[in-house]
């Protein structure tokens, strides 16, 4: 098994990008609504997979920030559904919820290896 696999952030990244594809599958949005949100939310656990590979803290740092910048992009995706009345608040709220994790986790990371 890849280390990356055993690390909690990972696994969580993984029901995040789950969860969001979940949501918006059966919803009204645009292809580049449902691409945008399915390309970050991939993105979170794709560079974190990525930076554990690295061998400079610096390199592991800047994937576990690009990582926490695709959390973020995320969330105003989805803030956006929000606001168009797409997604519920309350289905915003749960996934805000998981990503405020991820970012918390990874926001520790990255600092750690500054």
């Amino acid at each position: 098994k890849f280390e990356f696999q055993n690390l909690t952030v990972y696994k969580k990244a993984k029901i995040f990008h789950q969860d969001a594809k979940k949501l918006v599958a059966n919803k009204k949005l645009t292809s580049y609504q449902k691409d945008q949100l399915a390309r970050a939310s991939f993105s979170v656990a794709l560079n974190i997979a990525e930076g554990s590979g690295r061998f400079t803290k610096k390199d592991r740092r800047n994937f576990f920030v690009i990582s926490r910048s695709s959390v973020f992009e995320c969330v105003a995706i989805l803030d956006f559904l929000k606001d168009e009345k797409v997604i519920s608040i309350e289905e915003f709220t749960a996934l805000e919820n998981q990503a405020d994790e991820l970012s918390r986790i990874l926001y520790t990371m990255a600092k750690n290896l500054s």
